[in-house]
C-alpha cells in the first residue's frame, strides 16, 4: 500500500545529469584534483551538446565569473559544483553563455549555461565537465551511474540517502 509514495521520496533522492552525453568515474577524469576527489565526491560526463542544465531542482549558489562552473543548493542542503572542462577557467568566460543567477531557484532541467564546444576543441581542452559534490550536508552518496549514456536533466547520474 502506499507504493506510490516510496517512489516518489526515492526519485527526490537523486542528481540527474547535468549535460547530455556518456558518464563516467571520477577516477577516469585527467585531472588530480577531480580524479582524487579534492573537492568531494561525484561522476563526470562527457558531453554530446551545449546546454548544461540544473541536476536538480534548488538554489543557484555560485555562478563564476569566468562562467565554467556553477554551485547548486537542492533543498535537502546538498551542495554541488558543475566544473564544465578541464583548465576552462583560463578562458576567462570565452564560450560561455549563462542563463542563471545566484539566488535564482531552478527545477531540475532548466538551462543554467551553454558553452562552445567547438572552441574548446579547438583549444585543445578537454570538454568532460564534473557533478562534484562539495558539501552533502551529511547525507550519503549511494549510488553512480557511470559507464550510461545520459539525457540532462532526465537520466539519475547520482542517488543518496
Amino acid at each position: 500500500m502506499f507504493g506510490f509514495l516510496k517512489g516518489k521520496s526515492k526519485k527526490e533522492k537523486v542528481f540527474y545529469s547535468m549535460v547530455t552525453g556518456k558518464s563516467i568515474d571520477l577516477s577516469e577524469v585527467d585531472d588530480e584534483m577531480f580524479a582524487g576527489r579534492v573537492l568531494g565526491d561525484g561522476i563526470a560526463v562527457w558531453p554530446e551538446e551545449d546546454v548544461f542544465s540544473a541536476p536538480c531542482t534548488g538554489t543557484v549558489t555560485t555562478v563564476t565569473d569566468t562562467k565554467h562552473a556553477i554551485g547548486l543548493e537542492n533543498g535537502d542542503g546538498v551542495q554541488v559544483l558543475i566544473h564544465i572542462g578541464l583548465d576552462t577557467v583560463k578562458l576567462d568566460g570565452k564560450g560561455f553563455e549563462t542563463y542563471v543567477e545566484p539566488g535564482q531557484k531552478v527545477k531540475a532541467g532548466d538551462p543554467l549555461v551553454k558553452v562552445d564546444r567547438q572552441m574548446l576543441r579547438e583549444e585543445k581542452i578537454p570538454d568532460v565537465s564534473m557533478l562534484v559534490f562539495i558539501e552533502p550536508n551529511g547525507h550519503k552518496l549511494t549510488k553512480f551511474y557511470t559507464g550510461q549514456t545520459v539525457k540532462a536533466g532526465t537520466s539519475p547520474l547520482v542517488e543518496y540517502e
